[in-house]
C-alpha cells in the first residue's frame, strides 16, 4: 500500500504589526490535498481556462484581483469577475478540505500576544480533527515564507504535534491549490466583514451587495470547510 501523504497549502490575510481599523482580522487559510486523489485533470481545464481569459503562468490574487490593483489596475469588472470565478469554480470542483485560523487583532497589544495566540488558534485545528490528521503517514506544509513570523509558527507547530512533517517553500504561480489558499483566506476574511457590515466600495461593486456575496460563493465554499 502506498504511503498516504498530506498536501497543506497554506496563505495569510494581514500581518503582525500594530492594529488598524482597515484591517482588523489576521487570517491564515489552510488547503488540505490527500496527494492520492488525482487532480491532473482539474489543473489542466483550469489552465485552459485560464488561457482562454488570456492570462497565461498566471497566479491569480484575489484581493487585488477585487480591489482592481497591481497587475490588475486596468481591468474591467467584468474580467475580473469572469477570473476570479475561474479560480473560485476550479476550487469547488476540487476533493478537497480547508480550515482557517481566525484571530482579532485589536485583542493582541503586542507581537508576542498575537504569536501565541495564533499559534494556539493553528493547535487548535490540528488538535480538533485529529483522528483527519492522524490518518496520513506524513504531511507536507507549503508555504511562501512570505511572512517570517508565520513561517516560524507553523514550524513550532506542526513540528511539535507531527513527527513525520515536513516544509517546502513554494511559488503561488507554480502551485494551484496556493492559489486556492489565497481565494480561501480572501472569503473567510470577505465572510467577518459581511458580518460587520464593512465591505468596503470596491467589494460592493464587485459582488453586487453581501446577501449575493453569501449566496453564490460563501455558502459553497463553507461546505469544504474541515
Amino acid at each position: 500500500m502506498s504511503e498516504k501523504i498530506l498536501s497543506v497549502f497554506i496563505d495569510e490575510s494581514g500581518d503582525f504589526g500594530p492594529y488598524e481599523a482597515h484591517s482588523p482580522y489576521y487570517l491564515v487559510a489552510m488547503v488540505l490535498h490527500n496527494q492520492n486523489i488525482d487532480i491532473s485533470n482539474n489543473i489542466s481545464s483550469f489552465e485552459e481556462h485560464l488561457r482562454n481569459l488570456g492570462y497565461i503562468q498566471h497566479a491569480v490574487h484575489t484581493g487585488p484581483l477585487i480591489r482592481r490593483e497591481s497587475v490588475y489596475a486596468n481591468d474591467l469588472v467584468e474580467d475580473r469577475k469572469r477570473l476570479f470565478n475561474a479560480l473560485f469554480h476550479f476550487c469547488r470542483k476540487l476533493d478537497i478540505h480547508y480550515a482557517c485560523a481566525k484571530i482579532r487583532k485589536s485583542e493582541c497589544p503586542d507581537v508576542i500576544t498575537m504569536t501565541a495566540k495564533l499559534s494556539k488558534e493553528i493547535a487548535k485545528i490540528l488538535r480538533t480533527n485529529e483522528n483527519f490528521w492522524n490518518s496520513f503517514d506524513s504531511v507536507i506544509v507549503y508555504y511562501d515564507n512570505g511572512q517570517i513570523e508565520l513561517t516560524k509558527i507553523l514550524t513550532s507547530v506542526f513540528s511539535t504535534l507531527y513527527a513525520h512533517v515536513e516544509f517546502r517553500k513554494v511559488k503561488p504561480v507554480d502551485y494551484k491549490l496556493f492559489q486556492v489558499a489565497d481565494l480561501i483566506c480572501t472569503l473567510e476574511l470577505l465572510s467577518e466583514k459581511a458580518e460587520s457590515g464593512s465591505f468596503s466600495a470596491s467589494e460592493l461593486d464587485f459582488f453586487d451587495n453581501v446577501r449575493d456575496f453569501k449566496k453564490n460563493y460563501l455558502k459553497h465554499i463553507k461546505k469544504k470547510m474541515l
